[in-house]
């Protein structure tokens, strides 16, 4: 179910601060996530993003502005705020660990007006899609703590919510988890739920969000789409690969170091399998540095950012924020 505000959100943060005694944990912040849209929250720990998290879901108030979901203003509405959003918290210790994961989710359903019938229904069907199927039925002590993540975002989707707040959903997933998370998410975005996305883990933004916010001590650094976002990479360090020569040996770092001159620095990666480190020097662009190699008869092989694209434009804009 999409609703939306008059400026076309479903998710509308306006010049919002909390405060917690004298720390400052979000600072004037606004953003906005419209139906449809999966909009990452990225950030270090204590940046803020569980703050936000939790205000959106009614679960403390602002300190001053105010934050919206589905045309409700959470500050006075916090019951009806449940009944719109979806909440994966980052740490979850509400579930009933005596109680199956079925009953559980049956629970939560039933909590929010479903049938008995339909709330059984619906949980078989989520458990299965996110890969606990085979669990549905053992208490949920035994679970692991990923596979309580895993419930945790079935809960979340029992009600089919027009909101989805989603902290660290993948943290403690392995990868294929946290494709399937995904995976379960982007659906629920296709179907028209807005979704907020809190990660730190700014490689999985790529491909999934549409739109990215990047908090730095309660305050928004960055805000634009993911091509945006790369965009402020300013990447100074590759890994390049060379081949042997016609001796059949690696080049030396040093006759590598003279052929680059004043272009960067060059090193090893790793013992002998012919990969490199490559630091441009301030000044010179990873074209002159390439163009210099292949001039000294280097074999080039591969060339590759030596973080993806996504970390160097999140530890650029922090560099930049501490400045």
């Amino acid at each position: 179910m999409a609703v939306t505000l008059e400026n076309g959100a479903a998710i509308d943060v306006r010049e919002v601060s909390r405060a917690y005694g004298s720390i400052l944990a979000l600072d004037r912040l606004s953003l906005s996530v419209k139906a449809g849209e999966i909009h990452a929250l990225l950030g270090r720990n204590g940046a803020g993003k569980t703050t936000l998290v939790r205000l959106l879901s009614g679960l403390v108030r602002p300190s001053s502005g105010t934050c919206c979901v589905a045309g409700v203003d959470v500050g006075h509405g916090a019951r009806e705020t449940h009944r719109l959003v979806g909440l994966v918290p980052s740490g979850d210790r509400s579930f009933y660990l005596r109680l199956s994961g079925l009953e559980n989710l049956m629970f939560f359903g039933r909590l929010h007006g479903l049938r008995k019938r339909e709330a059984r229904e619906r949980g078989l069907v989520l458990l299965g899609e996110v890969g606990v199927a085979d669990a549905a039925r053992r208490p949920m002590s035994t679970y692991s703590h990923g596979m309580q993540k895993r419930v945790s975002v079935a809960r979340a989707l029992v009600t089919d919510p027009p909101v989805l707040l989603v902290d660290e959903a993948t943290h403690d997933l392995d990868p294929e988890g946290a494709v399937q998370i995904r995976a379960l998410v982007r659906r629920s975005a296709d179907r028209g739920a807005a979704v907020l996305w809190a990660t730190q883990r700014v490689e999985e933004v790529r491909g999934f969000a549409d739109r990215v916010t990047l908090l730095e001590r309660g305050r928004a650094r960055f805000q634009g789409t993911v091509a945006e976002l790369i965009a402020r990479a300013g990447a100074r360090r590759f890994v390049i690969s060379i081949g042997a020569n016609g001796t059949g040996s690696l080049p030396e770092p040093a006759v590598l170091e003279r052929a680059l001159g004043a272009a960067g620095r060059i090193a090893p990666a790793a013992a002998g399998d012919g990969t490199y480190l490559l630091a441009l020097a301030d000044d010179a662009t990873l074209g002159a540095a390439l163009r210099a190699l292949l001039e000294a008869d280097v074999d080039l092989l591969a060339c590759r950012h030596e973080r993806p694209e996504v970390e160097e434009a999140f530890l650029a804009l922090l560099g930049e924020a501490e400045r």
